[in-house]
């Protein structure tokens, strides 16, 4: 089939709000199929209904509504502009769910609205899980033993038929929303009523556990000649039981042999082949840990937080690629970096990608993981090897560790850690360290974890290389061997009881810096502007002569800090080009725009650390960095930077100071004459009782420096308050509490641009 010339204007819907399962990728699909569509010259019409989205913004599409994500609003829309074709897939879960009722209820066929790329029948094989498993029956694909149920007495049925422990898995939701594992019919009637009710018709799928076996992850395309490639194969670290989205993965994938890599990467060919999807297809395998036996999980028939993360893995446009395939392309017809898109990507790096859970803002709630996903985003870390791409992760974290350390495990006895590895919780990975460190053998470990040797190998390592430096203060041949495997200044300088910018000038005096290597994947002999660091091999990324800006990006999706920070650094960079500057992004979020490499001149997908960020600015030489733009984490990165001689441009430390800084912001406002509630910063647990007995309580207590209201309450009383501080945060010097009076009333919020003389307000809020 060729282009399409007898569609001229498109409808794309969007995802709608944030949500755990469905987050930034989908603003980055969206965006992506915005520009392909019109680059192709159709006209874009795009209804979502999240205004913290580039997406949404009116220069992506011909046309914007921001309207609900619903039937009746996307039938009005329907029949008001007439597009000749709708795309679904792009929007997640939720846009592919419109668009097959929109078909149902004959919407699309009373506007002579086409279904473009994956027809209906083939979404619905896909998605419904009894015509799932009779398609996979019938072209020989092995699946695990399951029953389609409508009701709890059904599904209590199939679960003593089939034996347990089972897993329930609700037709048409995302993120495995309402699924879970059932080891009796009592936990099967506690999940099941919720999956009943979530599934929108009303199935759920009662299916042997496999918990244990290796997960695999193929992400395939094929366009409607039947031309068919593999863009990235991905291994989940976590066995199956945990839902990928919750799972270290990396890639490619490492621990397979070449037979049973062959074997599941032609099955996801032929799966993809046999359901004829057009697009881009997210294909699921549980393999058995020691043979070669293999059961097809599931399959996306749309672009998914799998497909954000192949496509910044391989640098292969997925959800691009996609949309020019459903106005009719074929792969050979669309270019990609200096190529066309009919070429298989090879990676020569690994990345690893690690989820970001909210259990920092809900410290008492259990951290179990299960097939029902739970965390909010996730990083990315590529390296030249597999212990550099996990520590790069692990400090692109912001939960506090900026090593395969986490503090708390410390004080758990050996006993107490088997025991707790013993179930999949979001902190196992630290966990798993901790048993290392103490001499518990890897075959222990991976017979408790299901966890691959390989990976335990790898963490094995780290451990040795810990135990080197610690040996070896100040040793630079050490020193160069702890930065090749991705150790972090930081955490080198604890080993060595320094202080980290010892020993990066230690590095500095030395020429200890990196190269810069360049994702290219394609091998097309074009200049990809697309970065990370190594310490190995030669430097890829090209200086010019231009004046460079460096926008700091939001690093993970997390509670308080979402997809508008990326919105805000996205705009930033648009900015700064049309000034003629080029400008520079440094992120580490796979899900995002800011991460397509296309977005800025130059993108360095690297952790947000002092170190990783000064790394490039030494390499770069920026006339400015702005810290301003990518919420709290480029907020915090703005004074140890500055302290390192970068200039900050736009609000600089002072003025962050002003803002965050108790002291400092109390003496702005009683100099402007502006009233206050009365309050004060404490560093001491002694200073926090005296102060609230002084205020009066209720009192409303919370760090400074913080998101999004991180460990923020409203305290009563004196016992609830020195539980708050001896609990929920970390105080002293450098880590105040603030306890103010808390006072009820309405809350009005007043956004403001400032140019440094005149003050703009765009907007007044009151918050209901």
């Amino acid at each position: 089939m060729a282009k399409r010339t007898d569609i001229k204007k498109v409808l794309i819907i969007g995802s709608g709000p944030i949500v755990i399962g469905q987050a930034a990728e989908f603003d980055y699909a969206g965006t992506q199929a915005c520009i392909a569509l019109r680059e192709e010259g159709y006209e874009v019409v795009l209804c979502n209904s999240n205004p913290a989205t580039i997406m949404t913004d009116t220069q992506m599409a011909d046309k914007v509504y921001m309207e609900p994500l619903t039937l009746e609003y996307i039938a009005k829309i329907l029949r008001y502009e007439r597009p000749d074709a709708i795309v679904p897939g792009i929007g997640g879960q939720t846009g592919l769910n419109l668009a097959v009722q929109l078909d149902k209820k004959g919407v699309l066929k009373e506007c002579g609205v086409e279904l473009c790329g994956t027809p209906r029948e083939s979404i619905e094989r896909a998605e419904d899980r009894q015509m799932f498993k009779e398609m996979c029956q019938k072209i020989g694909e092995p699946v695990i033993p399951s029953e389609i149920t409508y009701d709890i007495e059904e599904a209590k049925l199939a679960a003593k038929h089939i034996g347990y422990p089972v897993v329930l898995r609700p037709a048409f939701t995302l993120g495995g929303t309402g699924g879970g594992f059932a080891n009796n019919e009592e936990e099967l009637v506690e999940i099941g009523v919720n999956a009943f009710n979530l599934s929108p018709v009303h199935q759920v799928l009662i299916e042997k556990s496999v918990k244990g076996y290796k997960e695999i992850e193929f992400e395939v395309m094929r366009d409607s000649n039947d031309k068919t490639i593999t863009i990235c194969g991905m291994e989940n670290v976590d066995p199956v039981g945990v839902h990928t989205g919750d799972s270290i993965v990396v890639a490619p994938i490492l621990s397979l042999n070449d037979h049973d890599l062959k074997m599941l990467n032609d099955s996801a060919i032929k799966i993809i082949r046999e359901l004829k999807i057009e697009g881009g297809c997210n294909v699921q395998f549980a393999l058995h840990p020691e043979t070669s036996e293999y059961y097809l999980i599931e399959v996306n028939p749309r672009v998914s937080r799998s497909s954000a993360l192949a496509s910044k893995a391989s640098g292969y446009p997925i959800a691009r690629v996609t949309a020019k395939i459903a106005m009719g392309m074929a792969l050979e017809e669309i270019e990609v970096a200096g190529t066309t898109a009919d070429k298989e990507p090879k990676l020569d790096y690994i990345v690893a990608k690690f989820p970001r859970f909210p259990f920092d803002k809900f410290p008492n709630t259990p951290n179990q993981l299960g097939t029902q996903m739970k965390a909010t985003g996730e990083v990315m870390g590529i390296g030249s090897n597999l212990e550099e791409c996990i520590l790069k992760s692990v400090r692109s974290l912001e939960t506090g560790v900026y090593h395969l350390y986490m503090p708390k495990f410390d004080s758990f006895t050996t006993e107490e850690l088997l025991s707790y590895v013993g179930e999949f919780r979001y902190d196992n990975i630290f966990a798993v360290t901790e048993l290392l460190r103490r001499g518990v053998s890897v075959k222990k470990v991976h017979e408790i974890t299901m966890i691959t040797e390989l990976f335990l190998d790898s963490i094995v390592k780290i451990i040795e290389m810990e135990r080197k430096l610690a040996a070896n203060p100040g040793n630079t041949a050490i020193l160069l061997e702890a930065k090749k495997m991705g150790f972090g200044d930081r955490f080198i300088a604890k080993l060595w009881k320094q202080n980290e910018l010892d020993v990066y000038n230690l590095r500095l005096e030395n020429n200890m810096m990196p190269v810069f290597k360049m994702v290219d994947t394609l091998h097309s002999g074009k200049y990809i502007a697309y970065h990370y660091s190594s310490y190995t091999g030669e430097n890829a990324s090209v200086l010019s002569d231009r004046k460079k800006i460096i926008v700091l990006g939001a690093g993970p999706i997390r509670i308080g800090q979402g997809v508008e920070f990326d919105y805000s650094t996205v705009h930033a960079v648009q900015t700064i080009r049309k000034a003629g500057y080029e400008a520079i992004i440094i992120n580490s979020n796979p899900e995002t725009v800011s991460t397509d490499y296309e977005t800025s001149d130059k993108l360095y997908f690297e952790p947000l650390t002092p170190e990783d960020v000064m790394n490039i600015v030494h390499f770069e030489k920026p006339i400015g960095v702005i810290a301003s733009l990518g919420g709290q984490t480029a907020i915090n990165l703005a004074e140890p930077i500055m302290k390192r001689g970068v200039r900050i441009i736009g609000t600089d430390v002072e003025a962050i100071d002003r803002a965050e800084n108790r002291d400092s912001f109390e003496k702005v406002l009683v100099e402007l004459g502006i009233p206050q509630p009365q309050g004060r910063a404490v560093t001491k647990i002694e200073d926090g009782l005296s102060a609230a007995k002084e205020i009066g309580y209720p009192v409303l207590v919370r760090p400074s420096f913080v998101l999004g209201g991180r460990a923020m309450q409203i305290v009563a009383n004196e016992e609830q308050l020195k539980h708050y501080l001896k609990t929920a945060v970390e105080i002293d010097e450098e880590k105040p509490v603030l306890v103010d009076k808390y006072i009820s009333g309405k809350e009005v919020e007043v956004d403001a641009v400032c140019d440094g003389r005149n003050v703009f307000v765009p907007g007044i809020m009151e918050l209901v």
